[in-house]
């Protein structure tokens, strides 16, 4: 048992920023320092706590003291930020990782923020969700927005949703398509069209729950490569369609068309989620400031007899409305 050491916030740092890449030379970049430096700091520290934080054979990995280490690191460079602030008067910083890329999710969380006034945001960018449940539950992050849904084993567990965005999505075809012409449609006409999705369809729960909703067989999916990609893609197969936020803005609507779907729309949702143990003294905050910007938006507006929404998103939405 270690008593009495006194931990340098600098090498704490230096071990959550490797824990998070697993790599040497990635984590000295984004610490500004050199590689040889940031090994130093980590031998330090292992030093210190007399423990061996990191294997280095076959590649970089988590020892077990490592992995037992990592939240409580976040956790004391969170405490220090803390410390700072209330001597500066700065706010302290929010990590936000958000998915969906595609979609743009941070002109939500912006508009939200922007009505709280001062409140430092660190976007940082998530691969799906459940990459980022990942990363909450190790405290690499504060919160995360995207689509929430229930992760296979449990992986979720421990963090806590709340429903922030409901927003209706539009058939982007090309105007080549032979439904280009419409000026609404409903979801089951396009059975004929082939949905395409932009990147690998297991990982979309929103876009395979909705072919299967609404019966659409052909669905094409590849890798994801951003959203010009996606844009040329539709552009030049006449049968193809996906869907897209009726908000989100397309970099190029030359030779496309986004149609809005009725009878009934389907919503995509936006979820914040945390984990409920390790909670950011702004959270509450955070969440005041969605739930505010969200009624006179009405962001959370939901007709059953209107709107389309998959199971899941349903159920939070009974939820968070209790």
């Amino acid at each position: 048992m270690v008593i009495g050491v006194d931990l340098d916030l600098t090498l704490v740092r230096a071990f959550a920023v490797t824990a998070e890449t697993l790599h040497f030379g990635r984590a000295a970049e984004r610490l500004g320092t050199s590689q040889q430096a940031l090994s130093k700091r980590i031998a330090r520290l292992e030093t210190v706590l007399a423990v061996r934080l990191f294997e280095r054979e076959g590649g970089i990995r988590l020892t077990e003291a490592g992995e037992r280490f990592r939240p409580a690191a976040h956790q004391a460079l969170a405490a220090g930020e803390r410390a700072v602030a209330a001597v500066t008067g700065a706010g302290p910083v929010v990590r936000v990782d958000a998915w969906g890329h595609l979609y743009a999710p941070m002109r939500t969380v912006a508009q939200a923020v922007q009505a709280l006034g001062a409140v430092r945001l660190e976007p940082g960018p998530g691969r799906d969700w459940p990459s980022v449940a990942a990363a909450l539950l190790r405290g690499d992050t504060d919160l995360g927005f995207g689509r929430v849904h229930p992760l296979a084993g449990g992986l979720d567990a421990g963090l806590t949703q709340r429903l922030a965005r409901l927003e209706p999505v539009d058939a982007v075809v090309s105007t080549a398509h032979p439904l280009a012409g419409a000026g609404q449609l409903r979801p089951a006409d396009l059975r004929d069209s082939t949905l395409w999705c932009p990147a690998e369809l297991p990982r979309l729960d929103f876009l395979r729950r909705f072919a299967d909703e609404f019966h659409i067989a052909r669905r094409q999916d590849g890798p994801n490569l951003g959203l010009d990609h996606l844009v040329e893609h539709i552009r030049a197969d006449a049968s193809c369609f996906t869907l897209f936020p009726a908000d989100a803005p397309l970099p190029d609507h030359a030779g496309l068309r986004s149609i809005p779907l009725v009878e009934p729309t389907p919503l995509y949702a936006w979820s914040l989620a945390w984990r409920e143990s390790h909670r950011h003294p702004l959270l509450g905050s955070l969440l005041r400031g969605f739930a505010e910007v969200g009624r006179s938006r009405r962001w959370l507006d939901y007709a059953p007899q209107r709107d389309w929404l998959p199971d899941t998103d349903h159920a939070r939405l009974a939820i968070d409305h209790m």
